[in-house]
């Protein structure tokens, strides 16, 4: 069993078990257990226990407050909604230090430096140390993370791609197969990075300095104060040096963050590069052009995965209804195992789990894993209707000396495809929003895009308006042609 399944298998029983005293106070706090170690991870001796220096320095601050710790699970990239909504009282989960969050959040002081680095091929060492290296090339990345602005930037200045991804671990596999030709990440990730992929090196470019820090909900300053406290303290006494040596991440960065933090009486006590966060609707002007880009990718997605999947589609329904026995089985063994396992699943499988075999381009992977899964519904649409054709027409046809084909091309058809339009065109949008699923094969499509603007601006108000808004404008005009249609062919 793999190590992620084994964090997900882990925290869903920390979350489902009961605390240790059902009366005692709780210290919930967030984190996602996909981040894995050092941040946070099933225990290998025991998957029914997290690890982590985050695990630790939690238990560290509940103990002081007189509180038991009580894990919370949450995606990454939804920690900072979360953290507004209450889900939890902190969150610690390698998150890092912005001026954004500090605008947003109740933000503790930061109790780990690192720095960003830049991790190419074995092969590229020499000829690839800086981003200004990698002009026109593919940099991988999370979304939502310092290591992201600082390739959006780089975007403009040195022509970089920046690739997105959910997790940080197939940025690395991504690298060493080919399919990324850097990756920016913090020190932390990188490490680990390079040690599951021995071809790859990390280089020793200045890149940009970051910190980890716990977030709160905005009105919980005073419990923000009280874990200030007692992060200081720990900074004091040696408990935080002991946790990050026990994780071998304890270096010389830390003894003078940790001389800034215990000398500063505020939360400010380390200057943020980012400069002052953009206000929402500078920062939806800003975002709007990589939207309406993301939304231009949707389509032709969508478009091309559905003329994909109606093809395919056309065949199978046709095999099935006049195929072989043998033929009808096999096509009748592809619908239901198509039908019957997650999209998100084939398209993972498809473009990670086949890469050793065949390495598909991200966007051709997620037009090819529409159009099959797609192809599967359709299939069906169009056996019923096929089917629905009152047999006295076949006949009919039949007694015309007309042949199987012709029927099919002239009879049959014809009526089918009016049967079958409204359950197409319904195919056809919810096709449209499943192309969601794509961004966890890279393709930066318009969901996608709206969760990294969300993100970076704390609040899914405007961007969330603004993509369904996009949604609409795309799915409307289909159904319209869609009516348009089914008119016409009444009156014929």
């Amino acid at each position: 069993m793999s190590p992620r399944i084994l964090s997900l298998v882990a925290a869903l029983i920390v979350i489902a078990a009961p605390s240790r005293g059902q009366n005692a106070p709780e210290l919930r706090w967030g984190g996602d257990s996909e981040g894995g170690a050092p941040f946070v991870e099933a225990d290998p001796q025991d998957p029914t226990k997290l690890v982590g220096f985050d695990v630790e320095i939690a238990g560290l601050v509940a103990r002081e407050l007189g509180r038991a710790p009580r894990f919370v699970q949450v995606s990454f990239t939804t920690l900072e909604a979360s953290a507004v909504r209450g889900d939890f009282d902190i969150g610690l989960s390698g998150i890092e230090d912005t001026s954004a969050r500090r605008a947003r959040l109740a933000v503790t002081v930061p109790y780990y430096e690192f720095h960003e680095v830049l991790t190419v091929r074995e092969a590229d060492r020499a000829r690839v140390r800086t981003l200004a290296d990698l002009r026109g090339r593919r940099v991988a990345t999370l979304g939502a993370t310092l290591a992201y602005d600082i390739l959006v930037a780089a975007e403009a200045e040195h022509g970089i791609v920046p690739v997105t991804y959910e997790d940080d671990v197939h940025p690395y596999s991504d690298l060493a197969l080919g399919r990324v030709d850097a990756v920016v990440l913090d020190a932390v990730l990188a490490a680990r990075g390079i040690t599951r992929n021995p071809g790859l090196v990390n280089q020793e470019a200045d890149i940009g300095v970051g910190y980890y820090v716990g977030i709160l909900a905005p009105g919980r300053s005073v419990l923000r104060d009280r874990i200030n406290d007692i992060l200081k303290q720990a900074m004091r006494d040696g408990r935080l040096e002991a946790i990050f040596r026990r994780w071998n991440m304890w270096n010389d960065d830390q003894p003078r963050l940790y001389a800034r933090v215990r000398a500063s009486p505020t939360d400010e006590t380390v200057p943020i590069s980012q400069g002052t966060p953009p206000g929402a609707w500078e920062a939806t002007r800003r975002y709007f052009p990589a939207l309406l880009q993301a939304a231009v990718i949707t389509v032709a997605l969508s478009c091309a995965a559905m003329a994909l999947a109606v093809a395919l589609g056309v065949l199978i329904a046709s095999g099935r209804v006049y195929g072989a026995r043998p033929l009808q089985a096999a096509l009748t063994g592809y619908v239901e195992v198509m039908r019957g396992t997650p999209l998100l699943l084939q398209l993972l499988v498809l473009y990670f789990g086949l890469a050793s075999l065949i390495q598909l381009p991200a966007f051709v992977a997620a037009f090819v894993g529409l159009g099959l899964n797609y192809a599967a519904y359709e299939s069906e649409i169009y056996r019923g209707a096929l089917e629905a054709v009152p047999p006295g027409q076949l006949d009919a046809a039949r007694a015309l000396g007309l042949t199987d084909a012709q029927t099919l091309a002239l009879v049959r058809g014809p009526q089918a495809f009016r049967l079958a339009l409204a359950p197409m065109t319904n195919d056809f949008v919810a096709l449209l929003k499943d192309s969601s699923l794509v961004s966890l094969i890279t393709v930066v499509e318009l969901t996608r895009q709206t969760t990294i603007f969300a993100a970076n601006i704390g609040s899914w108000v405007v961007p969330g308006a603004l993509c369904a808004a996009l949604y609409l404008a795309m799915s409307l005009p289909l159904a319209r042609l869609a009516r348009r249609i089914e008119k016409g062919w009444r009156r014929g």
